[in-house]
């Protein structure tokens, strides 16, 4: 006996490190139950990645996998003279607990006729809660695990997704944010340039004889008012389609003191 429980003490450390689920098992259940099926159930629970717990609960097993709880009652013996104290407890069970289950071990043509009879005749609703009827207790047991898995896994993929698509959403709207942000700047920019141009174009209207156009034709072939300014008047001539005279005039305009001094620009 002291070996067997070493056994299980080691396991459930094993299981422990696995960080799997977790497995609440009611005390009073387990001190019914043979110390040979505890220990298969630490076993086969630390092969699944679930770590065992002892705990005074009303149900006989609860699972924790993937964030859902799903608790059960194990009936590993089939009492047929008693009948309605098992469906009573399944009832209360079934208003405390969402997600609950029945494993019922009916080795016997007997014990399952005596099932059926009792199912209908304590008024129990089918499928509220889910019955499962198993030969042994070995069996029973494995189908918990598989529902356990099922039921967990399932509500895994659905906190995953949930989780998916909000990260999808904080990239639209980060996304979004830096679309916003781009265009301000372009605005920005776009506004800039405008006043860049209106202030080009008011210095070069300054210089008697050019208009608009002019001052467009200076500003794609030449740049800025400073490379204008240093500009020759051939310079002028050959990347413009300005006159002789006007160019003699912007060249007189930024470089004869006797011109400029006399000019105010607008």
């Amino acid at each position: 006996m002291a070996n067997s429980a070493d056994q299980m003490d080691g396991n459930h450390m094993k299981a422990k490190n696995h960080g799997g689920g977790v497995c609440l098992m009611s005390n009073v259940w387990r001190d019914e139950q043979h110390p040979s099926f505890i220990n298969f159930i630490s076993n086969f629970l630390c092969s699944n990645s679930f770590r065992l717990n002892f705990v005074p609960i009303a149900p006989d097993l609860i699972f924790n996998c993937g964030g859902l709880s799903v608790a059960f009652a194990f009936l590993t013996s089939w009492d047929c003279s008693n009948t309605s104290s098992i469906f009573s407890r399944v009832q209360k069970l079934k208003k405390q607990f969402a997600n609950l289950y029945v494993v019922v071990v009916l080795p016997t043509k007997e014990q399952n006729d005596s099932f059926v009879q009792s199912y209908f005749r304590n008024g129990m609703e089918i499928g509220k809660p889910p019955f499962v009827a198993v030969q042994d207790i070995e069996m029973g047991f494995e189908k918990i695990v598989k529902i356990a898995h099922s039921r967990g896994g399932s509500n895994h993929f659905k906190f995953w997704l949930n989780t998916f698509l909000n990260h999808l959403q904080q990239l639209y709207q980060i996304t979004a944010c830096k679309q916003q942000d781009i265009i301000s700047k372009l605005r920005t920019e776009r506004k800039r340039s405008v006043q860049v141009m209106d202030a080009f174009r008011r210095v070069m209207s300054s210089v008697p004889g050019l208009d608009d156009h002019d001052a467009n034709s200076l500003n794609q072939a030449i740049g800025s008012i400073e490379a204008i300014a240093k500009a020759s008047k051939e310079y002028i001539l050959e990347n413009t389609d300005l006159s002789v005279e006007k160019a003699e005039r912007i060249r007189s305009f930024f470089r004869d003191p006797k011109f400029y001094l006399s000019l105010k620009i607008n």
